[in-house]
């Protein structure tokens, strides 16, 4: 095991044990590379799979905080380092958006938390059907700040926002911590999805990070049960 591999793994023991407190930035990285004899840059990168992993976040200006979710939650995680969004991820085929909600408002504290901001910072909150060769595939309820991703219209809305972050802003998309759970059918996925009240739906709570561990996105995606496959490859780092 590599340096940076082992100090990840020893960080990675403290933050589930409980070694920090949540609610206070843990030390930087000039003090844990002391800490741990190394330089900053092998610290940077033991930090850089924690926030990839979805265990920690980094707040501008204030410090790098555990993500308190995947420690307390008991539901199975699903961390992936591929974020690529819907269009991406089905180039050949024809993709269509129908935008059910666009608004700006300033976010709950659950909001807040995932995205690692303050209450009075604007978020857009964005409700949107995903239509595949003319069949509805998945709602998205999204969240982001509008500070951090400036410029989405409803011209944005219709095609890609991750096109718009990648090419317009010019920002890079790094991972994400989601959470996959199965749910009952509700009034949304009656009406847009065309479920039955009985039908399943498999939602994803998302977390996304930009390649410098800021959150940019929190969002639920509810997919039809006959329309998706999750499939997840452990790569060895």
């Amino acid at each position: 095991m590599v340096k940076y591999q082992a100090i990840a793994q020893e960080m990675r023991r403290r933050i589930k044990s409980g070694f920090y407190p949540n609610d206070q930035p843990i030390p930087d990285e000039h003090t844990l590379s002391q800490e741990f004899n190394c330089s900053r840059l092998t610290m940077k990168k033991a930090l850089d799979v924690l926030v990839m992993e979805g265990l920690l976040m980094r707040k501008r200006g204030h410090g790098t905080f555990i993500i308190q979710a995947p420690a307390d939650d008991e539901k199975v995680n699903v961390i992936s380092d591929v974020n690529i969004g819907l269009s991406n991820m089905v180039k050949e085929k024809k993709i269509e958006s129908k935008i059910i909600l666009f608004e700006i408002q300033f976010p709950s504290e659950d909001v807040a938390r995932n995205l690692a901001i303050d209450k009075e910072t604007p978020v857009y909150h964005i409700i949107r059907l995903r239509i595949v060769n003319h069949e509805p595939f998945v709602i998205e309820e999204t969240f982001m700040p509008s500070q951090l991703i400036p410029g989405i219209t409803e011209e944005v809305l219709y095609a890609s926002i991750y096109n718009h972050i990648n090419h317009t802003l010019d920002l890079t998309i790094g991972g994400a911590h989601r959470k996959i759970r199965a749910c009952k059918s509700e009034k949304l996925d009656q009406q847009y999805l065309g479920c039955k009240v009985d039908d399943p739906v498999l939602e994803v709570e998302q977390v996304g990070f930009l390649n410098n561990g800021i959150p940019f996105e929190y969002s639920f995606s509810r997919h039809r049960y006959d329309k998706f496959v999750f499939s997840s490859v452990t790569v060895n780092r």
